[in-house]
């Protein structure tokens, strides 16, 4: 994802949208009161979700504050750099769907701008 890449970032409980394009559910666990079929994802990619302890972490801190959030930024961001081997397949397909078109990162966090879906891409963009 070299390129100038738009990527939505939407919370999984809205309504499906013609501009979403090819939908990843990146959080580690599924979101409760959403069926596979309303969810319409192309693929959920765990393995580009934050780890249990780090999600657990960012939770019971106070996540609205900005040294929680700047702090789950650089644990999450360490944790995608050191765990590229496993997130591989995840990336080579989140690559080629944004090379075919929209991609909307969807995650089920109440927080639209704090979030594992928006530091997901950011972290993106900067790779």
């Amino acid at each position: 994802m070299g390129t100038a890449l738009t990527i939505a970032v939407k919370r999984i409980h809205a309504p499906v949208g013609p501009g979403d394009g090819a939908r990843f559910l990146v959080d580690r666990l599924w979101p409760r009161g959403v069926s596979k079929e309303k969810a319409a994802l192309a693929a959920w990619l765990k393995p580009l979700s934050p780890s249990d302890s780090l999600r657990k972490r960012y939770h019971g801190d106070t996540a609205d504050s900005d040294e929680a959030w700047d702090a789950f930024r650089r644990a999450y961001f360490a944790e995608l750099d050191a765990g590229i081997e496993e997130a591989r397949a995840a990336l080579f397909v989140l690559d080629a769907a944004a090379a075919a078109g929209s991609v909307t990162l969807l995650y089920a966090a109440k927080s639209v701008e704090r979030n594992n879906a928006v530091a997901l891409r950011d972290w993106l963009r900067q790779r």
